[in-house]
């Protein structure tokens, strides 16, 4: 959406969901759903928003992000950091952080890097 206040100014709602590959097996396979709000002038900004990581009968988990965004032709590069805010199932409890990079290739090509780390509740009681 483009806005009046100023020229090349852009604001977007976005809704991303897809098939993550990981080799963590805890989270390769799972459907992950982002919201973001972008906001863009002269082709950088900033981008925040929630992501749910639904992981099949095992659970989910849940968390928030913000990031730098960069417009290079038609390419869209997001790169921040992450954090796990909760999560049930066998995700209860979890915590962590670490950093993401996105890149978005076309209206339906999204390439999302994510590296960090993070503990299980049931591991952290177990020490």
């Amino acid at each position: 959406m483009p806005l009046a206040d100023k020229p090349h100014h852009e604001l977007s709602l976005a809704e991303v969901s897809g098939t993550q590959r990981s080799s963590d097996r805890l989270w390769d396979n799972s459907t992950i759903t982002y919201w973001g709000v972008t906001d863009i002038v002269d082709g950088k900004g900033t981008q925040s928003g929630y992501y749910n990581n639904v992981h099949g009968d095992k659970g989910r988990d849940w968390g928030t992000f913000e990031g730098k965004v960069t417009v290079k032709e038609d390419k869209i590069t997001v790169e921040g950091t992450y954090r796990l805010s909760g999560g049930d199932g066998e995700y209860r409890g979890v915590t962590g952080s670490g950093k993401f990079k996105t890149v978005l290739k076309s209206a339906k090509e999204i390439e999302c890097n994510w590296d960090g780390k993070y503990v299980l509740a049931k591991a952290a009681s177990a020490r």
